[in-house]
């Protein structure tokens, strides 16, 4: 598995957005990531490629249930973006709410909330645990590993 450095293409790149190494190693087919331990692997079939150390929403335990309740979704999606402008350094989209979610919601008289990414960590949140608003955080340099491993259509479980 090789990263290296690439150049963005003139027109094609942001002088705002980070330099994102170029990834030849094997697909990632799949990234899960588990709540309790903090920890989120993505995978090659059955092949550990990589495991990262991650924060969470500020009120991690649980399923997500709506909009603004700091809890990190559960259960399976999709990476289904990629956000290379991103406030918080890079950022990929999870397919977060999904149809069972809204209904859920719904059911609730609730909004089910959205926006869940996994994303880069500010210098202010650094060393802050579990800040995000439902989000997978990783440090900015593991965020451009990522970013550059994952394609959107990945699929992602996320465990308690």
């Amino acid at each position: 598995m090789m990263i290296g450095a690439a150049a963005g293409a003139a027109g094609c790149s942001s002088s705002t957005a980070p330099e994102v190494p170029t990834y030849f190693g094997p697909d990632v087919t799949r990234i899960q990531v588990f709540k309790e331990q903090r920890t989120m692997q993505l995978l090659h079939n059955n092949s550990l490629l990589r495991q990262y150390r991650i924060d969470l929403g500020f009120d991690p335990k649980d399923h997500k249930q709506q909009e603004g309740d700091g809890r990190t979704p559960e259960g399976a999606y999709l990476i289904d973006r990629q956000n290379p402008n991103s406030r918080f350094h890079l950022s990929i989209g999870i397919s977060y709410p999904n149809a069972d979610d809204v209904a859920r919601a719904r059911a609730m008289g609730v909004k089910p909330g959205g926006d869940i990414f996994i994303h880069g960590t500010p210098t202010q949140w650094v060393g802050v645990p579990d800040w995000t608003w439902g989000c997978i955080a990783v440090t900015n340099t593991e965020m451009e590993e990522v970013y550059s491993m994952v394609r959107v259509g990945t699929k992602i479980f996320i465990y308690a």
